[in-house]
């Protein structure tokens, strides 16, 4: 059964793209354009790994991540953060939050699927 990725990003572009490419190597991917929508996804598709940007409408990735990661029944998801902001400061938080991958735009597609290979298999 194929691995399921939520990607969390509102540069729908960007998000296409990735979906794309991550279907290509064999994973099944769910959408979310804002950080709320994204959170509720979280919750009731139980995906495999998240791929979440910070700067997110309605909800920033940092609380989406913090919500999901203080919770017992999804804390073991693996998160890659997934975002322009690549300041010290925004890395630690990411990590200090429990993301476990923090992955920067512009990014390389052949690192993420490395990162998410890494994390939950092919």
């Amino acid at each position: 059964m194929a691995k399921r990725i939520l990607i969390v990003d509102d540069e729908a572009q960007l998000v296409e793209m990735v979906k794309m490419r991550l279907e290509a190597a064999g994973y099944e991917v769910i959408t979310s354009y804002d950080g709320q929508d994204g959170f509720e996804k979280a919750r009731d598709e139980r995906p495999d790994l998240i791929i979440l940007d910070l700067m997110l409408p309605k909800m920033d990735g940092y609380k989406v991540c913090g919500l999901l990661k203080n919770d017992a029944r999804y804390s073991k998801i693996p998160i890659i953060m997934f975002t322009a902001r690549a300041q010290d400061e925004d890395i630690k938080i990411g990590k200090d939050l429990g993301a476990e991958e923090y992955v920067t735009k512009p990014f390389d597609a052949k690192l993420l699927l490395a990162k998410i290979k890494e994390r939950i298999g092919e």
